[in-house]
């Protein structure tokens, strides 16, 4: 998916977010989004939206030496979907399609997303997770349960902290033994780390690597040979949020995308409705809207 001109505001809004949480040097926050502005006046937008985080995100770190700026709240929303996952873990237990319910867990945990929501509070996101299975979803999760129950080895690549905990559940339902668990290869954002699947308890359950890259997403030629290989063999890619959307979704491999709609520009891009808990497999993310790039996101929503 490449980059639509609404996509501008919101890096620009992302940057001066992540700076603020670092410092109160104003000066330094003048300079980030000049910087950003700059970027934008000559950004080719036939790259996806990760790469323009990446980029800025490189950038605070080198002018602040702070590398990971949401680690306080990656650990509370580590702390608040463990604390809830014994719960969960009944209700899909319970469920007459135990795969589905785990499944719709996972796209509810999506939610936790501060680069999409930087003031998401703790009593929203349990709200989220509580309500996974009564909300609506679209996508064809038998389809899913099909493609697990023949794949050998599974690829599951998690988006953010917290929402990393509740993954647990859906990677129960495939099975461990085949699923090797991808985080990113430095914090950006406050997507999931290594660091984040241990918190989890995930080590001890699944094979866990990094994909080398600080990107908000799978940018595959950013990625370690390691990774690559990973990928090309899997059977069956899982991938989870946006930015895993944005950057794989045009990848000729078995995927199924697991997200919620959190801004115009995905709904305009999918044709699906903002806030709408979407399982996609690759046939259905290639109906793509490039076409549309200088429209405005929001006049299709």
């Amino acid at each position: 998916m490449n980059i639509y001109l609404d996509c501008i505001p919101c890096f620009l809004r992302q940057a001066l977010d992540a700076v603020r949480r670092i410092t109160d040097d104003a000066r330094l926050h003048e300079q980030i989004v000049r910087e950003v502005l700059r970027l934008a006046a000559d950004l080719d937008l036939n790259r996806p939206p990760p790469w323009v985080a990446q980029s800025i995100h490189r950038r605070l770190h080198e002018l602040t030496g702070v590398d990971d700026p949401y680690r306080q709240e990656k650990d509370r929303f580590n702390r608040l979907a463990a604390a809830m996952l014994p719960e969960l873990r009944t209700t899909v237990r319970q469920a007459p399609r135990s795969l589905t319910a785990a499944a719709q867990m996972a796209i509810a945990a999506n939610v936790i997303d501060l680069g999409v929501k930087s003031a998401l509070g703790v009593d929203q996101a349990s709200e989220a997770l509580r309500n996974a299975c009564a909300v609506d979803a679209h996508g064809d999760f038998a389809e899913l349960q099909r493609q697990a129950n023949q794949a050998r080895a599974i690829l599951y690549l998690a988006d953010n902290a917290g929402e990393i905990v509740i993954d647990r559940l859906l990677i129960e339902e495939l099975g461990p033994e085949r699923v090797t668990l991808v985080v990113r290869g430095k914090p950006v954002i406050n997507d999931a780390t290594i660091e984040d699947a241990r918190a989890a308890g995930l080590c001890e359950l699944v094979t866990v690597i990094d994909n080398g890259s600080d990107a908000p997403g799978t940018i595959l030629d950013d990625c370690s040979a390691e990774f690559r290989e990973r990928f090309r063999k899997a059977d069956l890619i899982v991938a989870k949020g946006q930015g895993n959307f944005e950057t794989l979704s045009g990848v000729d491999a078995n995927l199924f995308f697991l997200f919620k709609v959190k801004c115009p520009v995905i709904a305009h891009h999918t044709g699906l409705p903002l806030g709408l808990h979407v399982l996609l497999d690759k046939n259905s993310a290639c109906a793509q809207r490039e076409e549309d790039a200088d429209k405005p996101a929001w006049a299709a929503v």
